[in-house]
């Protein structure tokens, strides 16, 4: 049954195309058709027509399907140029950043009279115990405990621990840290202790002393570890508490803490702590 639907199918084809050649072969000539050739018309242009648009429409899908995978892989490649694009973006603009906290870094390097050490931050302190940092630089580049450590903005901390590729700073908003400070504009001298994690506290100023809201202080050189001179913060409170012999002073500090990249080590040495 098959095979015979097979030849039926195949007769027809032959047939088909013979009655196409029938009428091809006589494009050429000057004369009507006859009634057997405007029967086969009748009967083939029919299928000819669906042939045709069978064929348009194939065209147009394979068309389509090749088009649309075309512009699929040009939209993969415009989103990873893109991408590529706003990486490089984003690292221009951190390099940017950089070089314009470098030039400040480098500019208050230059009111310092001891010779500094550019250094890089590069995690906190682990155990928690301590509001402190590390660094990227030790005692093979010359940092000893208790040497002083500086950003652009002002006093960072101290020298507190050193291996020989890596140091530890103890900030000034740590509660185990004292800076000998002044208050710049009436020379009131103190210390400055750590409080919170952004107020430090200002510590043995009498009631008497004249210091007031928005007064700069700074280092007094008078420790043996910051020099003379630099920016420490700026007074944010004054108080005092019946019976206490000390003002109750708070001041916010130059530096930023949430912010330590690039900082500078200033490298004069504690001669206490220096081994004879």
């Amino acid at each position: 049954m098959n095979i015979k639907r097979i030849k039926t199918v195949w007769i027809g084809v032959i047939l088909f195309f013979f009655a196409l050649f029938l009428l091809s072969s006589n494009l050429g000539k000057k004369r009507s058709w006859n009634p057997a050739e405007q029967i086969i018309v009748e009967i083939v242009a029919p299928l000819q027509k669906i042939i045709q648009q069978t064929i348009h429409i194939t065209e147009g899908v394979w068309l389509k399907y090749f088009g649309l995978i075309n512009v699929r892989d040009e939209n993969r490649q415009l989103n990873e140029d893109i991408d590529a694009l706003r990486m490089e973006n984003n690292q221009y603009r951190e390099l940017i950043t950089t070089n314009r906290r470098l030039q400040k870094l480098f500019q208050f390097q230059e009111t310092i009279d001891y010779p500094v050490l550019a250094v890089q931050v590069i995690g906190r302190d682990p155990t928690g115990w301590f509001k402190s940092v590390i660094i990227d630089k030790g005692a093979k580049s010359g940092l000893k405990i208790n040497m002083a450590v500086v950003n652009a903005s002002g006093v960072v901390g101290r020298l507190v621990s050193v291996s020989p590729n890596y140091a530890k700073v103890l900030l000034i908003i740590d509660q185990n840290s004292a800076v000998d400070c002044i208050i710049q504009r009436s020379r009131e001298k103190s210390i400055v202790k750590g409080f919170t994690s952004k107020i430090c506290k200002l510590d043995y100023v009498v009631k008497t002393s004249d210091v007031v809201v928005g007064d700069k202080v700074i280092t007094s050189g008078m420790g043996r570890v910051f020099p003379k001179g630099l920016p420490v913060g700026e007074v944010i409170s004054v108080g005092s508490r019946p019976g206490e012999l000390f003002k109750d002073i708070k001041i916010r500090p130059m530096v930023d803490f949430s912010k330590l990249e690039e900082l500078l080590v200033i490298l004069k040495e504690d001669p206490l702590s220096t081994p004879r």
